[in-house]
């Protein structure tokens, strides 16, 4: 009687992890201005400081209406060749080097790559293409009936549980009830459910043991050799 193999999947978050910090706020200077981006920030700058520091709903909501103030309105094709262009140069100068050979190496061994993030998936598809990875997975942005976006989600801001819900029903869409074995790659508290839903979970961020993932195995050199 013959057995397959179990699928094997590895999932990366992005910002911290495959790239250096955040990648969201360039992002908006990128799309909105630098100057019109500060001010908007700092008409928020109450909401986003409890976000900052309780994170969950505090942060999604403190960062939608941050997205509502600078997007609301755009022109969604315009934004997206913006985007493409950014998240491209975001890579080339942002990138990683450790985390990026272990997404490689992954590829290499014939695994499945699937970027989970926050960010939104307006630039997270274009660098999980550039990549080569199998599937993307960020924050949606709703879009009127005009093709403007409207400054809100489309959904939920893909962090913590949301994070692993829709990894979950990418898993379960991709494999049809299979459940693969599932390496996972993060930095921060935000990722915390992502690694704990993972056969194999990894910290790549730099604060050892004062991090929110110390209980996880650091992401270093060698792996896979």
């Amino acid at each position: 009687m013959s057995s397959t193999a179990s699928p094997v999947v590895a999932a990366f978050d992005l910002d911290g992890t495959l790239t250096e910090g955040g990648s969201v706020f360039a992002w908006l200077r990128r799309i909105a201005g630098s100057s019109t981006t500060y001010r908007a920030a700092f008409r928020l700058i109450i909401p986003l400081t409890i976000g900052a520091v309780r994170s969950g709903r505090w942060a999604d909501n403190a960062k939608e209406r941050l997205f509502h103030l600078l997007l609301a309105g755009r022109d969604l094709a315009a934004v997206q060749s913006m985007s493409r262009d950014f998240a491209l140069e975001h890579l080339e100068s942002h990138g990683r080097e450790l985390l990026l050979e272990r997404l490689k190496w992954h590829l290499d061994e014939g695994h499945d790559v699937v970027i989970v993030s926050a960010s939104p998936q307006i630039y997270v598809d274009v660098i999980a293409e550039t990549l080569h990875a199998h599937g993307a997975l960020g924050t949606r942005l709703a879009v009127d009936p005009l093709g403007k976006l409207t400054g809100g989600y489309l959904g939920k801001n893909c962090r913590g549980t949301e994070k692993m819900r829709r990894l979950d029903e990418w898993l379960e869409q991709r494999y049809e009830g299979q459940r693969p074995v599932l390496y996972a790659y993060g930095n921060s508290r935000g990722d915390r459910r992502l690694l704990a839903g993972a056969t194999y979970a990894y910290d790549a961020g730099k604060l050892g043991w004062f991090g929110s993932l110390r209980k996880y195995p650091r992401a270093r050199q060698g792996f896979g050799d």
